[in-house]
């Protein structure tokens, strides 16, 4: 039996389809933003907000199963994820601009009077800087910037006036020296005059005189030149109203320490050199506050801010101790010890 030939459309059909693989092929050609491969079938991803239980079995349909992402987790964009992602936290120095929906995290941004710079890793917001008295403010601090300060023109003629009121102030002391030591060479005078008998014991003063009349005004100021010096009155000690809390809230209070002592203030707390100047680069402010959170993580629970102040005692800086200590007993931090 003589076979048939194929008719010639026939042959060219298959020629083309064959050999260019026009028939569809399992598993080839997913789209990349809308589907995934599961297999050889391309499964379409889950929406946004959920995520994929299950791969699908046949190509073209979703996930055989997407679920709603828990409460605190979310996915922003059409997925093959067995997990939603985690919900952004924002840390105590910091408050929430957006919260986290399951569709889209959390944002977060630096608390008002703090910030960090975008471009710098913003492990915890710092303090805005403060214009001083001889600056003027030129741009407000946000969340990511800094204040930034420039000097006032009125600058140099305030210094000129503290010069002049500096000076004013010298001759006036000297002035009132004068008039002390002349008050007391005029009492050594008198006293080596009298006789003997006369004469106060050695180690009792002589009471000041209280007549009111003639010579009253001299006698008067000879009781003045008596050498003033206050005594150490005891500094009471201090107790913490919210515990660790209300030491953290004192620190911005010891930037009254002088700046040419901060640096003997530390050493005196056990703070290496090293530590000290590597918070050189950060405002005066920055690194007070900065490095006595190191002093309190190393020194632990048993940090007060009885020993910041036994530190200002220690190094003559009672002026200091003495703000800082109204400062917390006003802000209701501390009280004192009974």
């Amino acid at each position: 039996m003589t076979e048939r030939p194929l008719p010639l459309v026939l042959l060219v059909l298959i020629s083309c389809l064959g050999p260019t693989g026009a028939f569809p092929q399992p598993g080839l050609g997913c789209s990349g933003d809308l589907e995934y491969m599961s297999g050889n079938v391309c499964c379409l991803k889950c929406p946004a907000g959920t995520r994929m239980a299950s791969p699908c079995t046949r190509a073209g349909e979703e996930g055989r199963k997407c679920e709603e992402c828990d409460d605190g987790t979310f996915t922003e964009y059409a997925n093959d994820h067995r997990y939603c992602f985690k919900c952004m936290q924002c840390r105590p120095d910091q408050e929430i601009v957006r919260a986290c929906t399951p569709t889209r995290d959390a944002e977060c941004q630096c608390k008002p009077g703090k910030f960090c710079a975008p471009e710098q890793a913003c492990e915890v917001c710092r303090k805005c800087l403060r214009c001083k008295g001889d600056e003027e403010l030129v741009r407000n601090c946000t969340s990511t910037t800094n204040t930034e300060c420039k000097k006032t023109q009125a600058s140099a003629v305030s210094a000129s006036a503290n010069g002049w009121v500096i000076g004013l102030s010298l001759v006036a002391a000297l002035v009132i020296g004068g008039i002390i030591f002349i008050g007391w060479r005029r009492r050594r005078a008198t006293d080596s005059r009298g006789s003997s008998h006369d004469r106060p014991e050695a180690g009792k003063h002589e009471p000041c005189p209280t007549d009111a009349g003639s010579g009253g005004e001299t006698q008067r100021l000879q009781c003045f030149s008596v050498p003033w010096q206050l005594e150490d009155v005891a500094f009471p000690r201090l107790v913490a109203v919210n515990g660790e809390e209300s030491l953290r809230k004192c620190f911005d209070y010891f930037e009254e320490i002088d700046f040419n002592q901060h640096k003997r203030f530390f050493r005196h707390l056990g703070i290496v050199d090293n530590v000290i100047r590597s918070k050189d680069n950060l405002p005066y402010e920055d690194k007070i506050h900065d490095l006595l959170v190191i002093w309190e993580e190393k020194v632990g629970r048993e940090a007060t801010l009885n020993d910041l102040l036994r530190a200002l005692l220690d190094l003559n800086q009672r002026r200091t101790a003495e703000a800082v200590k109204e400062k917390a007993l006003a802000d209701g931090h501390y009280k004192v010890d009974e």
